[in-house]
């Protein structure tokens, strides 16, 4: 099923955002099976994986269980986007362009949230891919920030859907912003304005959040970052990971998750609310995977919930 059918659908869509480091194929294959509708890769640098093919194999790994599926690029050239889209068409549904980043380095090289101040150069990324690639299957689609105005948002917004977006998701602050309130009014008016799907970020950290969010703005799917690496399992109503959600990410990063680093700060941010503070600080410091299993076998999967 394409992305926008996905959309479309009358409950409001459950997606993993990207996210650095994290969203790779072993947790986006978790969280589908944990009730997540759609996911995205980190964020990719369109120039380097255009140029490199060490770089095309070392950001994008999926398989053929790996779907729905968003691509996201940091891109600020036209023809640079356009022929990285073109690189993932057929391993994918769609392809996103990061506006949202609020990182200094990714501001100051003209990525991220850089471009909320540039839509004709947004707009014409989006024109740019959808003259190279006219599946409609394919989804062309941009995550942005608020600007300070709203009004200028909503008319950044307009352009992005009128260059032939298909969707847009709106993290609810300005990129000054860190742990102020999301702005669910400027979504919500925002959603109002156009005619494309518009999807909800920020702060979404349990399905009673994503519940709230969806009822308050009326946005067709909502996104979440940090409360998926809290617990996965999320969009499925549970309050904190359940053990057959660790079991099972255990059983998909054997197979194909050959970062220790990555498999250990998954399981920590999962185990956070489960162990007590003396357990796991001794978690947090294993230094590698027998350990870590020996650990859980010991102190997590040997104790009663």
């Amino acid at each position: 099923m394409s992305v926008i059918k996905i959309l479309e659908n009358e409950h409001v869509t459950k997606i993993c955002a990207p996210m650095v480091r994290y969203s790779k194929l072993p947790f986006r294959q978790l969280v589908r099976e944990f009730g997540t509708d759609i996911t995205f890769t980190p964020m990719i640098i369109a120039e380097g994986f255009v140029q490199s093919e060490a770089a095309r194999d070392n950001e994008f790994q999926t398989d053929e269980e790996d779907g729905p599926l968003i691509v996201q690029f940091a891109a600020k050239d036209p023809v640079i986007f356009s022929e990285a889209s073109l690189l993932v068409y057929g391993k994918c549904a769609g392809v996103d362009i990061n506006c949202g980043c609020p990182q200094r380095w990714a501001m100051e090289e003209g990525y991220g949230s850089h471009l909320i101040k540039k839509p004709e150069l947004v707009a014409e990324m989006v024109s740019s891919a959808k003259r190279r690639i006219t599946d409609p299957d394919f989804t062309i689609s941009t995550k942005i920030r608020l600007l300070d105005d709203l009004r200028e948002t909503v008319d950044l917004c307009r352009q992005i859907e009128a260059a032939g977006a298909d969707f847009i998701t709106v993290h609810g602050r300005t990129p000054k912003q860190r742990s102020e309130p999301v702005d669910l009014e400027a979504i919500k008016i925002i959603k109002e304005s156009l005619n494309i799907p518009v999807i909800a970020n920020g702060d979404i950290y349990t399905i009673d959040d994503a519940e709230r969010v969806g009822e308050i703005t009326k946005v067709d799917g909502v996104m979440s970052a940090r409360g998926m690496l809290e617990n996965p399992a999320m969009f499925f109503g549970y309050a904190k990971t359940p053990r057959e959600c660790v079991k099972r990410y255990i059983e998909i990063a054997q197979l194909k998750e050959p970062r220790f680093m990555t498999f250990h700060h998954h399981l920590v941010f999962m185990l956070e609310k489960s162990l007590p503070k003396p357990k796991r600080k001794v978690f947090n410091n294993l230094r590698n995977k027998e350990a870590v299993l020996e650990f859980l076998s010991e102190h997590y999967f040997a104790q009663d919930e």
